[in-house]
């Protein structure tokens, strides 16, 4: 489990050398009693507009004050000995297990701050979809990969749980777990939150809570992540974790546009004082490649000293400035590929200026050659105790001679050298790269390597020594989209055809008949990438195919008194606030239990808990999405250890009937998420019917092949709330044509339910005979039918909205209904009039029949609506019965 980047072991970070041996020798400004912030670089500043502190939070009164060069970190001067908080520039080194963050397309937040360089977000920024990290498009490069450990990939695998904090971004009403006062800001960075269990605290007080993580109120709900595997290596966080990916573009490492070009004014504005002047820096040949730099404002007449200094704070990078020097650059030698050294000056660089009468466009920081280097290597089997060894390597140290001189450090003295590895690893914000290094490569000369790429990256840049167990590679995808019913041969040969699958590699470990879907496991990563990229592009029978990225949950590591909750959002439901919701509840759970509807549907959320011995299922959306996962949930029930999981509703959509009844609310109106997940966990359970209606037309489908026609084959669907007949599912109907036609003006239940009112008063002068159209019978009983334009079957007691439509009168010839029964209750309406009139509380339906068995003959076609999915059925027969079990 990550501790973030907040944590370390084997020191505090005050005392933490820093990697390569090129730390300062002492921060800018020494607090007072001796100990320096963990790297910060303070110096006295001149206040020109109100200012707060980040460490405590108050006002900083009068015109001074101290802030980072780094990372922006303000403080007052009596905060200074105080301040535990490492600076940016050295927290990838105290990063415990390296984990990339999952970032969407970028967006607007309000009152947020970024992580790295502490400003507010008031340009779009990125966010990560499983933590609470908030950066700036160009301050991503400098975002260190401390995100959650989410599941086991093989690297670092460990089960015992640590708090993973992050620091700020509270509520300004946060409370401090601690000293039980205030630690959240508006204003500010400020305070820590554990992104497991939620605790609060301020940055001060944080240092002193136990290090062990329970997961806090949510710990039975909450999957632990030493339960789930995934083997990811070629995949994005994204794909992991199973996130849209929008159409709008978002900025990645790997871009040409990146924040060193267009959001390096951030940093440093175009200077319009005369005496100073803003210059490109880059950091390595792959910025000067990819013209990625950033602006640094400094005065015209400067040391070459200063400059340095100010490069490698745009850098975030804290070493000693005599480490390194500046080269300049023409604009041909930016479009060249080939770097040259053009800092040729023989003169002593502290005294000379760095700008002459010919000012170059643009300069490259260097790291100076050292013959020796002191360098950290990280145990990677280690659960508790040091974080690393240090140790000095010359121009001929190998990774052989490393290996060698590091096991006797680590108490493995006995143990035979090639059992180890050493492995580089570049922890970027978004992909944590592995390398496996070669026993002759010399290490000086990789160390060079690296920093002439990049010295950020360097600063990115870990090694871990690593026992060669023989790794497995299994790879989960679930193809859905294919045709339903067929066998796992037939299946396996179109995968053949379509994608040319290496039967040596893939298998086809699981069927989904009804679906129309199977589970590939694949033993190599990059064919697991092909495929994956190939689906996406694939059609089968006119149908575009999809895939999943599976994880897998291992039952045995679930603890006993553990319940996970599976979370199904329909982000497009209603009001459209799925998307919030989907962010929230990968915050507060694992993200490996939330599922995106839009996403493949409710199958991979049913697959990868079909062996988890139970749990509980929380959908969020309408009254649809709740029949569409009872559906799938009813299909494969037969495939899961645990076949009845309890279900939860969040109601997102319009009507929201079957949320009203179970006492979920009438609707989604932006609760706390935490709150709601806790309403789940103290829920009591109940049984409801669900109805099987079987739709058999006798007329032929249209268009049929060679003018010949044939009969439309019977049509199944399941039914929780209630069928209706004639005037209520034309009025669905004309709403679903409308929502069809502008999708985007139905973002509001609001807006929603004023559309069904305009459509009813289209429909209120017309008249229909819809008892001379059909014919009922209930339980092999004949049952004629008053004059009625509307007829409807309900299982619950709320339709329309809420409304009443059975009445609470008494009636001797009918028992009162209960969702539980056996039982579904026949109304007729006689208009939109009297329609209106029940949705208002002034009347209730006829009452026509009740009973466990139903059969509908239409005489001509009619609409027909099931739980608020309408359509035009052809004449035939209707038949209602009990779906199987109680759910």
């Amino acid at each position: 489990m990550a501790d973030g980047a907040r944590s370390v072991r084997g020191g505090s970070p005050a005392s933490s050398p820093v990697l390569g041996g090129r730390g300062r020798a002492a921060a800018a400004v020494a607090a007072p009693g001796g100990s320096s912030p963990p790297g910060h670089g303070f110096r006295r500043v001149t206040l020109t507009k109100p200012t707060f502190c980040h460490y405590c939070t108050d006002f900083i009164w009068g015109l001074a004050g101290y802030q980072c060069e780094v990372c922006n970190f303000m403080s007052h001067e009596k905060c200074l000995k105080n301040i535990k908080i490492p600076c940016s520039c050295i927290a990838p080194s105290l990063v415990r297990v390296p984990v990339a963050h999952c970032f969407g397309s970028p967006g607007h937040y309000k009152r947020k701050f970024c992580t790295v360089c502490r400003k507010s977000l008031e340009s779009p920024a990125l966010r990560c979809e499983v933590c609470e990290l908030h950066v700036h498009t160009d301050c991503i490069l400098f975002a260190c990969s401390d995100c959650r450990q989410c599941h086991q990939d093989g690297h670092q695998d460990h089960d015992t749980y640590h708090h993973h904090w992050r620091e700020g971004n509270l509520s300004s009403s946060a409370r401090c777990e601690v000293c039980k006062k205030t630690c959240g800001s508006s204003e500010v960075l400020s305070g820590m939150r554990c992104e497991w269990c939620g605790i609060l605290a301020h940055a001060a007080c944080y240092v002193i809570v136990a290090p062990e993580c329970t997961f806090g109120r949510l710990r039975n709900m909450i999957l632990p992540p030493s339960c789930v595997q995934l083997f990811s290596r070629n995949f994005s966080k994204l794909h992991c974790f199973r996130v849209t990916e929008n159409l709008q573009t978002e900025p990645d490492e790997d871009d040409d546009v990146d924040g060193s070009t267009q959001g390096s004014t951030k940093d440093a504005q175009i200077s319009t004082d005369s005496s100073k002047q803003t210059l490109k820096i880059f950091d390595g040949n792959d910025a000067v490649k990819r013209n990625q730099f950033r602006l640094i404002s400094v005065p015209r007449i400067a040391k070459n000293e200063e400059v340095v200094e100010a490069a490698l704070r745009a850098y975030y990078i804290n070493d000693d400035q005599q480490e390194y020097e500046l080269q300049t650059f023409t604009q041909q030698a930016l479009l060249s590929d080939d770097v040259i050294n053009r800092n040729d000056a023989a003169e002593d660089s502290n005294l000379s200026s760095v700008f002459r009468e010919s000012v170059p466009e643009a300069w490259i920081i260097r790291a100076k050659p050292n013959d020796d280097e002191v360098i950290r290597i990280y145990p990677a089997w280690l659960k508790v105790g040091m974080a690393y060894v240090s140790l000095r390597v010359n121009k001929d140290s190998t990774t052989q001679t490393v290996i060698k001189e590091v096991l006797p450090l680590l108490g493995k003295q006995t143990e035979r050298l090639e059992n180890f590895r050493l492995v580089e690893v570049l922890m970027g914000s978004k992909q944590v790269q592995r390398m496996v290094l070669d026993n002759q490569e010399l290490i000086l000369n990789r160390l060079k390597d690296i920093r002439k790429t990049s010295i950020r990256q360097m600063n990115q840049t870990r090694f871990y020594i690593v026992e060669n167990n023989k790794s497995i590679v299994r790879v989960n995808l679930l193809v859905g989209g294919l045709p339903p019913q067929l066998s796992r041969e037939e299946y396996t040969n179109i995968l053949k055809a379509e994608l040319a699958i290496k039967t040596n590699v893939v298998t086809v470990s699981h069927v989904y008949q009804a679906q129309g879907a199977v589970v590939l496991e694949i033993s190599c990563f990059s064919e697991a990438e092909r495929i994956y990229m190939l689906v996406k592009d694939t059609t089968v029978n006119d149908k575009p195919l999809n895939v999943v990225v599976i994880p897998e949950v291992v039952a045995s590591k679930i603890p006993q008194n553990c319940c996970p909750i599976l979370v199904f959002v329909n982000p497009k439901s209603g009001g459209l606030k799925g998307r919030d919701l989907l962010y929230s509840f990968r915050k507060l759970l694992n993200p490996h239990q939330v599922f995106e509807l839009t996403n493949g549907g409710p199958l991979p959320g049913f697959h990868t808990f079909c062996k988890v011995p139970s749990f509980r299922v929380l959908v969020c959306g309408g009254d649809g999405t709740v029949g569409w996962v009872l559906g799938a949930l009813e299909e494969i029930r037969h495939k899961l250890v645990c076949s009845e999981p309890s279900v939860a509703i969040l109601p997102l959509g319009t009507g929201n009937d079957l949320g009203r009844v179970l006492r979920w609310g009438a609707g989604y109106s932006g609760e706390d998420p935490y709150s709601i997940l806790v309403s789940v966990d103290e829920a009591d359970d109940v049984l409801m019917d669900r109805w099987t209606i079987l739709l058999d037309a006798d007329e032929p489908a249209e268009g049929a092949e060679n003018g010949v026609a044939e009969p439309e084959p019977p049509k199944i669907v399941q039914m929780n709330n209630y069928c209706g007949l004639g005037i209520d599912a034309e009025l669905s109907l004309d709403f679903h044509h409308a929502r069809e036609e502008e999708p985007g003006k139905f973002n509001s239940r609001f807006h929603n339910k004023g559309v069904y009112v305009k459509v009813g008063l289209q429909k209120i002068s017309h008249t229909r005979n819809l008892h001379k159209d059909i014919k009922l019978q209930v339980d092999q009983h004949e049952v004629e039918l008053p004059s009625i334009e509307g007829l409807i079957f309900i299982n619950i007691p709320s339709w329309g909205s809420g409304a009443d439509l059975w009445g609470s009168d008494s009636d001797n010839r009918f028992e009162k209904p209960r969702i539980d029964d056996g039982l579904l209750e026949v109304v007729g309406v006689t208009g939109v009039v009297h329609m209106g009139q029940v949705q208002g509380g002034f009347r209730s339906g006829i009452r026509i029949a009740q009973g466990s068995y139903f059969r509908v003959t239409l005489l001509k076609p009619i609409p027909v609506q099931v739980d608020g999915e309408p359509w035009i059925q052809a004449p035939g027969r209707i038949i209602i019965s009990a779906a199987g079990p109680k759910v």
